[in-house]
């Protein structure tokens, strides 16, 4: 960005203060406390569901994280750690689970719960929080992480066993999603449906007020179960506001003015104005903002429709002919300001066990030309022509992309879909190649080498690609049994190799986590699968 544009910038931005300033205080009741004790942050969005049994979304599980615990939680290395269970026992076969409960974990208070206004958690209520999850009633966005449990069981009040169908190494990390939260009988029998704007849960905050699309309230949970390292009961802030600011520009906007605490995500619409092309904070904001960064468990990529009826699609000459034939690192530096690892390994991205850093492709472009040569000669095809589907948030990667195969001889058509259109078109077979991403659902590899396994064809499952490959799929098989985690790991780095040299994909590149925060908050921390962890923070 040039000093007018930047000038300019700062302008407008100033233009829309008292608009902004007039719409915060608006929302702003007697349920605040003073700002150094509240933690702010804005949601682009209205947030569906306080109800962990539908924490789909990111912004749903932000706040439901707040209110409410599981058996176990991730910490920003991805290691699984006690919560409310203080303990666990795997069997040998891998296939039963035995959690010691804490017993002076506390629902928020209720008067539901009969003069004492609360109770301590026992085994009992997972057993109801699990049933309920999996009710087809409840019809839980989340149910499908019970899919490989055979039973479940409170041995007593402080013991609670899981038996698998199969041995999964994984399950830990499942067990640490919002879905799998404790939830109290009394109260979700209550409320029904309108449990979602009535949240009971067990975490470092507890629910105060919502009025939909305006602000929502949490306030410090004084019983939360959690010490620090030096023994002080968390969490330290008193509150957490939450506004509704659909505008991403206004949201900066707000942060610049010291109104919301931390931003997460880059902008098209900031972006120049914070960050210099390098990746670095421009000058204007050392002083007042903290980045954080670290790599994110989404791969973002392009998909190949492995039984499309052209030639172009199912030749793998074609496939990596384009693999090759752009310059990725290019295409983070001009386009996402630094922001982001170009896919130049497999598909699994960095920051998990199992990624590859030096199996994926690089940038040749003689190698490409060589290759989409070797095709013309062997198919007669002498003007190949491919159509990439993609949204428009995306469509100057693809421009990109379309440029730089253009200069080897590849004619690469953009179609630009509305995000729904595309999603359904994915899953049903309908297109060609397609831009796409994942997201992980949980942290392990085998989540992502999952898109790869031929008994998973969309629209009942994530390979949408329709690859199919019995070697592989013979590997996937091993992964599921071995309970070894270095043998499974060097399995995930052969499956990886495997999908790389058949090219059903392209690797653009693998995401990072980025946050921006006042230089007053201290101990917002980050992680690879960017969740929002407040019971940490303090401000000074």
């Amino acid at each position: 960005m040039t000093k007018q544009a930047s000038k300019y910038f700062r302008t407008f931005l100033l233009s829309l203060v008292v608009y902004c300033n007039f719409i915060i205080s608006c929302s702003t009741t007697k349920d605040d406390t003073k700002s150094d004790q509240v933690f702010r942050y804005n949601e682009h969005k209205n947030i569906s569901s306080l109800d962990p049994a539908f924490a789909k979304d990111n912004s749903d599980i932000w706040a439901t994280n707040q209110l409410f615990n599981g058996l176990v939680q991730m910490d920003s290395t991805l290691s699984i750690n006690p919560a409310i269970a203080s303990s666990w026992i795997i069997s040998e076969d891998g296939k039963t689970y035995t959690f010691n409960l804490r017993e002076d974990v506390y629902f928020h208070p209720h008067k539901l719960f009969g003069k004492s206004n609360t109770r301590t958690v026992n085994a009992n209520d997972f057993v109801y929080s699990f049933n309920r999850l999996k009710s087809p009633q409840l019809a839980s966005p989340g149910s499908w992480v019970l899919k490989n449990v055979q039973s479940y069981k409170a041995v007593d009040k402080s013991q609670f066993q899981i038996k698998l169908k199969e041995p999964f190494p994984a399950f830990l990390g499942i067990l640490t999603m919002k879905y799998c939260s404790v939830v109290p009988k009394e109260i979700t029998s209550h409320y029904g449906a309108e449990f979602r704007s009535n949240p009971i849960g067990t975490g470092p905050y507890k629910f105060k007020r919502w009025e939909e699309n305006i602000k929502l309230i949490f306030r410090k949970n004084n019983r939360y179960f959690e010490l620090n390292s030096k023994g002080e009961r968390l969490p330290y802030l008193e509150a957490i506001s939450i506004t509704f600011l659909a505008d991403k520009q206004s949201e900066f906007l707000q942060f610049v003015q010291g109104n919301i605490d931390f931003i997460s995500g880059l902008d098209a619409s900031y972006k120049d104005e914070i960050l210099s092309s390098d990746g670095e904070l421009n000058f204007n904001y050392i002083s007042t903002v903290k980045m954080l960064r670290t790599p994110y468990l989404n791969t973002e990529y392009l998909g190949f429709y492995m039984d499309s009826n052209k030639t172009e699609y199912q030749n793998q000459l074609i496939r990596q002919a384009l693999n090759y034939g752009f310059d990725r690192e290019k295409m983070i530096t001009y386009l996402r300001n630094g922001i982001g690892i170009p896919g130049n390994g497999g598909f699994i991205p960095k920051g998990l066990p199992g990624f590859q850093d030096s199996i994926g492709y690089t940038y040749q472009p003689k190698k490409a030309k060589h290759l989409l040569d070797l095709y013309k000669m062997k198919t007669g095809n002498e003007v190949p022509e491919i159509t990439l589907s993609t949204t428009a948030n995306y469509l100057s990667f693809c421009e990109f992309i379309q440029r730089e195969l253009q200069i080897i001889g590849l004619k690469i058509i953009i179609e630009v879909l509305p995000p729904s259109s595309l999603k359904s078109a994915k899953s049903n077979g309908k297109l060609d190649l397609f831009r796409a991403s994942w997201v992980a659902d949980y942290p392990d590899a085998q989540n992502y080498l999952s898109l790869f396994y031929s008994k998973n064809f969309a629209p009942n499952g994530p390979n949408y690609t329709h690859f199919k490959n019995l070697q592989f799929d013979s590997w996937y098989q091993q992964t599921l049994k071995e309970t070894n985690n270095v043998n499974r790991i060097k399995l995930y780095k052969k499956m990886d190799a495997l999908v790389l040299e058949k090219a059903p994909v392209v690797v653009l590149f693998y995401d990072e986590v980025i946050r921006f925060t006042l230089k007053n908050v201290k101990g917002l921390g980050i992680n690879p699968v960017n969740l929002l962890e407040v019971k940490n923070i303090r401000k000074n």
